[in-house]
């Protein structure tokens, strides 16, 4: 599975240069962690956003998000938004902002 790189540009970009962030190659693509924890990341031309159980629903109502489903069982607090969904670059900022709440809000690994 590829990655868009693009995007990985345009993400990289939009990371607040003081926060401590880490790429890692997984899921096929590039997730950012933030103090350990995936925040986001790009799969394919798609952006994932962890946004936790408790933003799911209400992350899920937004329009282009989709639930992550890699295994045939959706994974709650998961979402993909579509490239019309981040098209956009601050529609890009504003999902990888919710991700990276949510992954500030857990502790550090």
């Amino acid at each position: 599975m590829a990655y868009d790189e693009g995007l990985l540009v345009r993400a990289r970009e939009a990371v607040d240069p003081t926060v401590d962030v880490l790429e890692k190659k997984m899921f096929g693509g590039v997730v950012f962690m933030l103090r350990g924890n995936m925040a986001f990341g790009i799969i394919e031309d798609e952006l994932m956003v962890r946004v936790g159980p408790d933003g799911y629903e209400e992350a899920l109502a937004q329009p282009h998000a989709r639930e992550m489903d890699f295994t045939g069982r959706p994974l709650r607090g998961m979402v993909m938004v579509g490239v019309d969904g981040i098209d956009m670059d601050e529609d890009l900022r504003a999902w990888m902002a919710r991700g990276a709440e949510f992954a500030r809000s857990l502790p550090a690994k």
